[in-house]
């Protein structure tokens, strides 16, 4: 049994959790709602929502920059990225799928 959430109701989980209120800027939920949905339109399969595992398996950058401190210096643009991991942009930065 499955329950469908709205953006907002996505939003607000994480944007009123205490562990993850600062995880993702409203911009990057806003992304990641976005890429939630395409991917069940694609693979025509339903994802329940789980809030901790979204939380360790993708990290909002706000910038190149910002990424390359935790990955360091063997990608030089985000095009590189998308070989080896899931890359969704938000404004100058993305939320990558940890690898």
């Amino acid at each position: 049994m499955k329950t469908t959430i709205t953006y907002d109701e996505f939003a607000n989980a994480f944007l009123t959790s205490g562990s993850y209120s600062n995880k993702f800027s409203r911009e990057g939920l806003s992304a990641l709602f976005d890429y939630f949905e395409e991917l069940e339109d694609s693979t025509g399969e339903e994802m329940e929502f789980d809030m901790i595992a979204i939380a360790c398996d993708f990290t909002e950058y706000a910038s190149f920059a910002e990424f390359r401190q935790d990955y360091g210096d063997e990608y030089k643009t985000w095009e590189d990225v998308y070989g080896d991991a899931t890359v969704i942009s938000v404004g100058n930065g993305a939320i990558i799928q940890t690898f």
